[in-house]
């Protein structure tokens, strides 16, 4: 299924990560002293119940994350689980990217393109810095203008997976 770069508001994104991490790191601390508890009235203390207990509700945490990630508030945070992941991916096939931009294979040009700008992207949503090198610059530069020679649009903002099957994974 294709991917579209969307447009969130940094702020916005990071004041709901912070909220949602605190909410979770509380609802673990509560879970964990609450199981921890009850399995050590049950069975007796010792360090095995109380390390159980933390397991359990750090299941149970992660039950109630998957129950909520569905909801309207979420969006954002979707979003760049999302984002991420199709980043990740296209990380592993960059160096057969790169052959087919030399190449100028149209699909590796998109392809990169999009990598670049969703990389930019995520910065930018977690207040960063792009921290670009040389290298990185250079290369964004070579795609720039190959993109201009072969009349292609500056932008990229959709990324279908399925692109990258005509690419081997390094």
């Amino acid at each position: 299924m294709a991917f579209t770069l969307e447009q969130h508001s940094p702020d916005a994104y990071r004041r709901k990560a912070r909220m949602i991490s605190i909410v979770m790191a509380g609802q673990l601390v509560v879970f964990g002293l609450l199981f921890s508890m009850l399995l050590a009235a049950t069975f007796g203390g010792s360090f095995w119940m109380n390390a159980l207990g933390v397991l359990l509700g750090l299941l149970a945490t992660s039950a109630m994350f998957a129950v909520l990630r569905d909801r309207p508030w979420m969006t954002e945070m979707r979003y760049v689980w999302q984002l991420k992941h199709h980043l990740s991916h296209i990380s592993g096939y960059l160096q057969p990217l790169r052959r087919g931009v030399e190449e100028n294979n149209r699909v590796a040009l998109d392809i990169v393109t999009f990598y670049h700008q969703g990389m930019t992207q995520l910065a930018e949503l977690n207040g960063r810095t792009t921290d670009d090198d040389a290298e990185r610059l250079a290369e964004k530069m070579q795609i720039k203008l190959k993109r201009e020679e072969l009349g292609l649009p500056e932008q990229v903002d959709r990324f279908d997976p399925q692109d990258l099957s005509a690419f081997k994974r390094r």
